[in-house]
């Protein structure tokens, strides 16, 4: 059953678990939290401007097609119909990662949690209980001391964080890891709270509901510089660093998941920080043609 969600007094942190969480014993780090700015906006009403497709002209492939030999109709027929064979069979194995049950609240519940192209956004969450498997901390520099579940990541996406931020420092670029896996607990302190400064309107923009959030799959991670004071800021497009990112991640397997001008897609505001490990084959298709997970599987939020 859909959990429902509510208010708490207290401002957002994601540095510890929430069964520890008292309002006089919590060491608020603004640093992480990410930094509302008014592009943001911009990019909300840059989304809400975009014009509709344009409807595509009626079909008229029939008028004035000759009729071919009796003879060679069948096998004309038989040629045509093996690829759209090959292709719905295609599409039934794409489906068939992403298929999900729906709970009572409407949103749809994935089945493959443990993918790393399991698909989550405003209308697609976890399994209640979920844990991902082979969490592992990266060996990568954080902007934090000290442990932290939030150091974790599932074991394919670390090595894969590694890598990336190897390539990066050849560069001599300096990025810098702020969160990681984020327990359902954790997501539903920080929704909470943000929804108590922000109001719910404003809190969903740029924070996940739990059981949504990208974080518990321990496949996402936000990066960060020292240039921007190590936040969590759309500023972050403008550093070296941010670009770098932009331009490598899909060749370590992630893909900016909320990318620029894509608010009306995604649901969320642009956070040039977030990366999400989908693997490469994935990564390169949504780089190479400036798309997002939704427009990948075809899924709205």
């Amino acid at each position: 059953m859909f959990l429902l969600v509510s208010c708490q007094n207290q401002t957002p942190t994601d540095n510890a678990e929430p069964n520890s969480l008292k309002k006089n014993q919590i060491a608020i780090d603004k640093k992480e939290q990410p930094v509302l700015e008014k592009d943001s906006e911009k990019d909300s009403e840059k989304d809400s401007e975009k014009d509709e497709n344009q409807q595509q002209p009626d079909d008229e492939q029939n008028n004035g097609e000759q009729q071919q030999p009796e003879d060679n109709q069948e096998a004309d027929e038989k040629e045509q119909q093996k690829p759209e064979d090959e292709q719905e069979t295609e599409n039934s194995e794409q489906e068939s990662k992403n298929i999900a049950r729906v709970d009572e609240s409407g949103l749809a519940i994935v089945s493959n949690p443990e993918s790393t192209e399991v698909f989550l956004n405003k209308q697609r969450r976890l399994p209640d209980g979920y844990q991902p498997p082979n969490l592992v901390e990266p060996n990568v520099p954080f902007s934090f001391e000290g442990s932290n579940p939030k150091r974790q990541m599932r074991a394919e996406a670390a090595n894969a964080l590694e890598n990336l931020f190897s390539a990066a420092e050849e560069a001599q670029l300096d990025l810098v890891a702020a969160s990681g896996f984020r327990s359902f607990e954790t997501q539903r302190y920080l929704y909470n709270n943000y929804v108590e400064t922000h109001g719910q309107a404003e809190a969903d923009k740029f924070s996940a509901r739990p059981g949504t959030s990208e974080h518990q799959t321990g496949l996402a991670m936000d990066v960060t510089t020292a240039e921007v004071a190590f936040a969590l800021k759309q500023s972050f497009k403008q550093t070296s660093e941010g670009a770098w990112l932009a331009n490598n991640a899909h060749k370590f397997g992630f893909i900016i998941r909320y990318p620029e001008g894509k608010t009306n897609i995604t649901g969320y505001i642009y956070e040039p920080w977030h990366i999400r490990y989908v693997g490469k084959d994935i990564a390169k298709t949504v780089y190479e043609n400036n798309i997002t997970l939704e427009e990948y599987f075809g899924y709205g939020y």
